[in-house]
């Protein structure tokens, strides 16, 4: 196979699990930042404590962290097709996607914001600030730098995720990496393929580290 017959397919490809991510990454973050922040503010000692919630979302958090990724796309496939109508195609596996990650990245959401010293809150809470004010105004800006790291290796974590659900029809590189690289033995495909999957964990990777650098030297 030839470069020109392979660029429209790697760039379709590429467009398919760059949306797979953007979504699912975006989802992660609206659902996986609350549950990470529950888990601390319910935590004994945090600022609105309730361990037995505390430990039953732990408890889900674990049990979804717990699944390997290609058992929790078969497992959910009903959960799937009620959100999207489907269970084929791109839009379909944000699905399981942002499923997966959720609880990958809420653990790493409630380790960034253990990390800001207790001295800090402390502080915002004898000056009359609310719950909410210092979750909003302390915990998250201090964690700032912990937040976006977790939030990088997330989005690291899921372009092998999305990687995954092309073997199962969800499109992207790799399912251009099984139909063409493995059942058609295109090998110089599957060569590109992984590099460019290499080369775009790089630099999201090399990105997220500096600007989590920026952010901590502030």
């Amino acid at each position: 196979m030839t470069w020109d017959e392979m660029a429209p397919l790697l760039w379709q490809a590429s467009g398919e699990s760059a949306v797979m991510v953007a979504w699912s990454t975006l989802f992660t973050v609206l659902f996986g930042l609350p549950l990470g922040v529950a888990l601390v503010v319910l935590d004994r000692g945090g600022l609105r404590p309730m361990p037995a919630l505390k430990s039953v979302l732990g408890f889900l958090v674990n049990s979804g962290r717990s699944l390997p990724f290609i058992v929790l796309m078969i497992a959910i496939t009903p959960f799937t097709r009620l959100v999207a109508g489907t269970t084929v195609g791109t839009a379909a596996f944000v699905v399981p996607l942002t499923v997966g990650a959720v609880p990958f990245f809420a653990r790493l959401v409630e380790t960034a914001l253990r990390e800001v010293g207790p001295d800090v809150v402390q502080a915002a809470q004898a000056m009359g600030a609310s719950r909410l004010a210092v979750v909003r105004k302390v915990l998250l800006p201090e964690a700032l730098p912990g937040l976006v790291a977790g939030l990088t290796v997330t989005v690291v974590a899921l372009i092998g995720y999305s990687a995954m659900a092309g073997t199962l029809g969800g499109g992207g590189l790799g399912d251009l990496a099984v139909r063409y690289g493995y059942q058609r033995f295109e090998t110089a495909l599957m060569i590109v393929t992984v590099v460019l999957l290499i080369v775009i964990v790089q630099l999201l990777q090399s990105l997220g580290d500096r600007v989590a650098r920026r952010l901590s030297h502030k």
